[in-house]
């Protein structure tokens, strides 16, 4: 696509009347540039950083972008140096781009005018380009209109690689730009007959309007993010996403570089299982010294093949990585697997060194798996790939599973394997310098092929993404997480008490419980659950019975079961009646069944059935433990036959394996077997809470009334400027910044005096509080900065005073509040540099630390989330009539952490924040203390416009 605009512009004039802009997408015509592997590119280095930037050079846009067929753009701000590179982009283009750029068949630009266009202040004027294979593709550009909030954007792109989403991306790039510069519109001029041009805008999700005069359609539109715009880049980089994996792991050839003649080496072994599992299409060894490989002819060079090449796997030495991949480009490889290792595990040099791969990979159009991985599988019949050097084949199934750790992959696929779980498709994710599991649950999301989604995590790459992600897939495809890396020191230097409290762990927990994922602690439990959702149905409820013929296990599995919040109940009277008209008169029919040690296969088929007729059971977990009259296997087949019909799930723990497993696994529909009835009580509640979680409704985010965000943002920069470093909020500063946002504060009196206290009790009315008045001291409680339910004149004067004595200058006067009833609850956030803002909730007072009874939610907060947030702590019932106490407004409480949750996402720069306490009582909900620190953000992971590692 290529907009592009007019030599004039009647109505408006930007900052340089040499530069108007118009806009065009050729729809018919195409031509490609020069062929660049006979053509020297204009700059070979446009990548590479330089020594000194321009003025004002914006970093924080010199990314790499994924496009919608996959491959990949790197994205950076015009230099003064592109002017040559930008020549060679226009020599390329054809006649008809180049009359939809200016309106007039202009074969040659001015001096004046290529140094004007590679010239910007990167504020008023900004353009970027797009580059591929070291040459410049695209540019996408804005002027802003002078004195106004305006500015005319044009858009171009070569010929050869229009149609593949450039323009679009570079309109999300070139908008986010101009926004955080104090732009709101953006205008451009296009030819009536250039429909992909007025497509784009309207595919990007923005409020467009269009007037046509003069033949001239003009397009203007505001640039703000709208549900429209977000949701339509979701579903681009969704898609594009989804693409870039499949170059990867359905590729129709596959090269490998290092393929070795020496078995045990990585090169020979990777090799060899790609010939074993009968890849489906051409398999070419590339190694300088061999003519043949496995019986396969070999290559010098990859661009030595004759043939096409989608997927290079690379396996050899780290120095050599990078011309490799430099001849993988020039190839046009469609996607790599680095299985080397030697990059960024070794330290900063490695780190470099890695990053550099990244981004040749990138700016050839391709993205990467690894490095130092152990490679991909895809068991699909049309696909068979296994470019790995795992010892065995991996069963063929409908698991979907990636891990950080080559070593641990290894391990989970032969106890995949073990268990009989079959793998759908397998990435080992290695350094994760580019594909990361994000781009996986984007594969896996729309895959036929994958039921569940198995992820070993060592670290998160973008946690928002990976938030937005998991949250719609979960919903249809469960998604099993091991998460490592628990325990942090991260927390000690915090100071208020969400930040000491809000470890990361404790944001992943966060994340994964909103998100719906299924964390798991183990491997082992991993793969318990796994084997559960694989071949059993989801259960309907939380309600479970346990058939056995022992009373311990019965009871082991009980307890278990109740300890992970499942539900044991008495079986009803019609049941317990069923089960004894067949059942000895010893046994024990109300829940756990215990059928006695003289049980029998039969016995065990019938009690079966008869717990699954009953409409108040949800799941059954069978537990068998070995007599000398009856045969595991035949109890193990017995109990398959009545479950294969069956829409709940069944569950075995059979103490002994010994012909057990041949029978529980040789189904279409197997049993889970577990060693221990622990386990399958743990496995069998950690599915149902997901299916709770599945069942529920979505939540809304809700609109919010009586918000002046203005207001707050003006309130925040001018604290800022004051303390440019940032700091403590006075109170009074404080409850003006909650008062933006409709949160209600106790009414606060700011005194320097024991008199003026004493006016300011007379007053709000006794009791009251007085609190010290300190932006150095954050726990005022901990340091004698706070007096409560004082009743007289008397007691205020003296409160007072004393608080001068002891705390002496680090006293700036005191607060004087009217003492407020209620329950006392805590409500915090923290901004968490990946994860973005981190909302809590808990029970308040002095003792939070210590208790730490909390929850926390990530934003945005749904109607549901803060629901559940409320709810989710061990002190909630106080809230809702505790033995007999009245109970308290929630409602006003959920909309105070609504308005709360609003103002943390409005505003970056608030760090971290404290009400504590909140005073609920049946009327409302009112904070009387507020703790706000400001600072510059830290954010590491913005959801605001796609891009890649780099």
């Amino acid at each position: 696509m290529s907009p592009t605009t007019p030599d004039s512009h009647p109505k408006k004039q930007p900052n340089k009347s040499s530069d108007k802009q118009a806009n065009q997408l050729p729809n018919e015509r195409t031509e490609t540039l020069p062929n660049r592997s006979t053509t020297k590119s204009p700059n070979r280095t446009l990548d590479k950083p330089q020594d000194s930037l321009p003025p004002g050079y914006p970093v924080e846009f010199d990314v790499d972008a994924v496009l919608k067929d996959g491959g990949t753009i790197h994205i950076r701000p015009i230099k003064p140096d592109d002017i040559d590179a930008m020549k060679a982009l226009y020599d390329g283009l054809s006649d008809t781009t180049i009359y939809m750029r200016f309106f007039s068949p202009r074969r040659t630009l001015s001096d004046k005018e290529w140094e004007h266009f590679t010239n910007v202040d990167y504020i008023d004027r900004l353009a970027l380009v797009g580059i591929l294979d070291d040459t410049i593709v695209a540019v996408a550009r804005y002027d802003r209109i002078i004195g106004t909030g305006e500015a005319e954007a044009a858009f171009l792109v070569t010929d050869k690689h229009q149609g593949r989403g450039i323009g679009t991306i570079m309109l999300e790039y070139l908008a986010e730009a101009a926004r955080t510069r104090g732009v709101s519109e953006f205008t451009a001029d296009t030819l009536p007959n250039n429909r992909k041009m007025l497509s784009m805008f309207t595919g990007a999700g923005f409020d467009r309007t269009a007037m046509f005069a003069d033949g001239v359609v003009s397009v203007s539109f505001p640039i703000q993010p709208t549900q429209t715009s977000m949701t339509a880049a979701e579903e681009r980089d969704r898609i594009a996403t989804r693409q870039s994996m499949l170059r990867i792991l359905r590729p129709n050839s596959i090269a490998v570089i290092g393929a070795s003649r020496t078995p045990g080496t990585i090169g020979h072994e990777l090799f060899r299982n790609l010939l074993a599992a009968e890849f489906t299409g051409p398999i070419y060894p590339v190694n300088p010294e061999a003519l043949h490989v496995g019986g396969v002819r070999a290559y010098h060079s990859i661009m030595d093949i004759p043939d096409e090449v989608d997927l290079a796997v690379i396996a050899v030495p780290a120095p050599l990585v990078a011309g490799v991949i430099e001849d993988c480009g020039k190839k046009h490889v469609g996607g790599l697997v680095v299985i080397s290792a030697g990059f960024a595990e070794t330290g900063q040099n490695g780190v470099a060194a890695e990053r550099t791969l990244v981004r040749r990979a990138h700016i050839h159009g391709m993205r990467l798996v690894g490095p130092n991985c152990m490679g991909v599988i895809n068991t699909s019949p049309d696909v068979s790939m296994n470019a790995t050097f795992a010892p065995d084949q991996p069963v063929r199934g409908r698991v979907g599973f990636s891990s950080q750790s080559g070593g641990l992959g290894i391990a989970i696929l032969a106890e995949a394997s073990e268990r009989g779980i079959g793998i759908s498709s397998f990435v080992s994710m290695g350094n994760k310098a580019d594909i990361s599991g994000n781009d996986l649950l984007a594969y896996w999301e729309d895959d036929q092929e994958t039921d569940v989604i198995l992820l070993y995590l060592e670290s998160f790459g973008n946690p928002r993404v990976f938030s937005t992600l998991s949250r719609r897939i979960s919903r249809k495809k469960p998604i099993i997480a091991v998460k490592a890396g628990r325990t942090s020191a991260g927390s000690r230097g915090a100071s208020s008490h969400t930040a000491a409290l809000a470890t990361p762990d404790v944001a992943v927990d966060a994340l994964f419980k909103q998100a719906g994922v299924i964390r798991v602690d183990t491997l082992q439990e991993l793969f318990d659950v796994a084997e559960l959702l694989v071949n059993q149905p989801l259960p309907a409820g939380k309600r479970v019975a346990i058939l056995g013929n022992a009373g311990g296990p019965g009871v082991l599995c009980s307890d278990a079961c109740e300890g992970h919040g499942l539900e044991v109940p008495e079986l009803s009277a019609r049941t317990q009646s069923v089960l004894r008209s067949f059942l000895p008169a010893e046994a024990a029919v109300g829940n756990p069944v215990d059928m006695v040690a003289s049980a029998t296969a039969d016995d065990y088929r019938k009690a079966l059935e008869v717990l699954l007729a009953d409409e108040m059971v949800d799941a059954i977990i069978v537990i068998f433990t070995p007599p000398l009259v009856t045969q595991a296997g035949d109890v193990a087949k017995a109990i398959t036959q009545v479950a294969a019909g069956s829409g709940k799930p069944v569950l075995a723990n059979f103490l002994t394996a010994h012909g057990a497993l041949e029978a529980l696994r040789g189904t279409a529909r197997s049993i889970p077997w577990y060693p221990y009835p622990e386990l399958a009580a743990q496995a069998l509640a950690r599915v149902a809470t997901y299916t709770e979680w599945r069942n529920a409704p979505e939540g809304n985010v809700p609109d919010i009334d009586g918000i002046d965000v203005k207001s707050a943002s003006d309130l925040v920069a001018e604290e800022l400027k004051a303390n440019p470093d940032g700091g403590w909020l006075e109170m009074s500063t404080a409850a003006k910044l909650l008062s933006f946002y409709g949160i209600n504060v106790a009414p606060t009196i700011s005194v320097t005096s024991p008199e003026k206290a004493l006016e300011a009790a007379d007053r709000l009315g006794y009791p009251v509080v007085l609190k010290v008045n300190s932006t150095k001291i954050v726990h005022k409680s901990d340091v004698g900065g706070v007096a409560v339910r004082l009743e007289n004149p008397d007691e205020v004067s003296q409160a007072y005073s004393k608080m001068a004595n002891e705390l002496g200058s680090t006293m700036n006067g005191a607060t004087v509040q009217h003492m407020a009833d209620g329950v006392e609850v805590i409500v915090g956030a923290v901004q968490d540099p990946l994860f973005g803002p981190l909302v809590m909730f808990g029970t308040g007072g002095i003792s939070v630390e210590l208790l730490k009874d909390r929850s926390f939610s990530l934003l945005p907060l749904t109607d549901l989330d803060v629901h559940n947030l409320i709810r989710s702590t061990r002190g909630s019932p106080l809230l809702f009539g505790y033995r007999g106490a009245a109970e308290c407004n929630v409602l006003k409480l959920e909309e105070l952490i609504h308005r709360f949750g609003r103002m943390v996402a409005d505003i970056p720069e608030l760090l971290e924040a404290d009400l504590n306490p909140v005073m609920v009582s049946t009327d409302e909900a009112i904070a009387v203390d507020a703790k706000i620190r400001m600072g510059s953000p830290d954010i590491r992971s913005s959801p605001a416009i796609r891009k890649l590692k780099s």
